[in-house]
């Protein structure tokens, strides 16, 4: 009997939607509580548009530098730690291999199955190195431009996000309007997101929507009243 092909798809982006994902719910969250917070002062449209296009600039060299330096720790820490395993391979075998043995004892695996594993490890160190850094450290060798990557795809993301809540202020024409026109618009994005996320990242789309539209409302909500509170 003919059987179709088995075939896997795995979503395999994840770091980078983690970094979209950082980068669109900061731009999305911090520019439209700004925007909310001035409208609930005297501020001009003008005002509201221009504070809001400042700190979505700030914001997003802010984010991706920070996912810039993250990402190069995460690369400096990796070549370290795989330093130090190849030094310790070299000046400690007997440790290196019961830590090997005790990784496999873990799934089952008999002494006598063991050994021909540690034997072959020993005639190819790379290969050994590279089993303790993802076995016993849990550590994956980082993509080597993953640095300027993470920092474009959190700061674009940003941007993206922040523009979504100053957009309406642009076209209306009284910051009342605005913040209405504002608050639906950015709320449905959220909602979007949100759904968007939970699809890429596991979890429920529609709990992942509800949360990521409220914690968005709640930030508006608490700028806006703090505002009307102070001025």
């Amino acid at each position: 009997m003919h059987q179709a092909a088995h075939e896997e798809r795995h979503f395999t982006a994840s770091e980078l939607v983690r970094d979209l994902v950082i980068g669109m719910s900061d731009g999305l969250t911090v520019p439209f509580a700004l925007a909310a917070g001035l409208s609930g002062t005297d501020a001009s449209t003008t005002l509201v548009v221009t504070a809001g296009l400042a700190e979505v600039a700030a914001g997003s060299i802010a984010m991706g530098l920070g996912g810039y330096l993250a990402a190069r720790g995460d690369a400096e820490h990796y070549h370290n730690e795989k330093l130090r395993e190849e030094r310790e391979i070299i000046e400690l075998p007997h440790v290196e291999r019961e830590e090997v043995a005790h990784v496999f004892r873990e799934y089952g695996l008999t002494e006598g199955q063991i050994e021909p594993i540690l034997a072959a490890f020993e005639k190819n160190h790379p290969a050994w190195v590279d089993f303790m850094m993802r076995f016993e450290l849990g550590l994956e060798e980082p993509d080597p431009g993953r640095a300027l990557k993470s920092a474009l795809a959190i700061a674009l993301a940003y941007i993206a996000g922040g523009m979504i809540p100053l957009g309406p202020y642009m076209v209306a024409h009284s910051t009342r309007d605005g913040l209405l026109l504002s608050i639906g618009v950015t709320l449905a994005a959220l909602l979007v997101f949100g759904y968007v996320k939970g699809r890429f990242t596991g979890t429920r789309p529609f709990r992942s929507a509800a949360h990521t539209t409220l914690i968005g409302g709640l930030a508006a909500a608490a700028a806006f009243l703090i505002a009307r509170v102070f001025s």
